[in-house]
């Protein structure tokens, strides 16, 4: 069943008693008011609501849907499969064309990412966070910048100055805030504002 059709004195009583129904929650449907509740006279003649709801799409066909038109669009041939779990979308890309997906330092794919989110989240009350993988990518870079979070590290206690890195996205700053964390020797902070915020690594005064 993809829809429910409900009586109740009130609108909300009516979808709440619809999406119990259903078994969903309030944000995996759409609500069609067919009959608004009125009262008659001294309480005679009342009329109840009807409503109909309506499950929405799946977000991980939304995401998945969206991502294949955009391919066929860009004329990529790859593979994707969307999962969501505990209001998490993860998406893998496999194909002989992923590279392209991934750009420059992953740059394309956090727009693919971006994007997503939004098709994905529109007219949505609980936020669902989406994740895009290429082979492998985010894997590959998570281990590069921990490396890169260590040895800055070590450089800077070394030298004693303070290193600022390149603009990073608010994943992969927290990466090397994380990487650092253990190092009672070392402070990170992030500074800027979005797209172009980063974080310096600095000795602990």
């Amino acid at each position: 069943m993809d829809y429910s059709e409900k009586w109740g004195k009130t609108v909300d009583e009516a979808v709440g008693l619809a999406i119990e129904d259903l078994q969903v929650s309030r944000d995996e449907v759409t609500v069609e008011v067919l009959e608004e509740p009125s009262k008659g006279f001294l309480g005679l003649g009342s009329k109840l609501a009807k409503v109909r709801v309506t499950i929405n799409d799946k977000p991980e066909d939304i995401a998945e849907n969206f991502l294949k038109d955009v391919f066929v669009k860009m004329n990529i041939n790859v593979k994707l499969q969307a999962v969501y779990k505990d209001r998490n979308i993860i998406i893998n890309i496999e194909g002989k064309d992923a590279g392209i997906i991934i750009g420059k330092r992953g740059h394309t794919l956090d727009s693919l990412q971006y994007l997503t989110s939004l098709v994905v989240n529109k007219n949505r009350e609980k936020y669902i966070r989406i994740i895009i993988n290429a082979e492998n990518y985010r894997q590959k870079r998570e281990k590069t910048l921990e490396t890169l979070a260590n040895r800055l590290a070590h450089k800077v206690q070394s030298t004693g100055k303070s290193i600022r890195l390149e603009p990073m996205n608010p994943y992969e700053r927290r990466i090397i805030h994380a990487t650092l964390q253990q190092n009672g020797k070392i402070i990170t902070r992030s500074e800027g504002e979005d797209p172009y915020r980063h974080v310096i690594i600095e000795l602990k005064k």
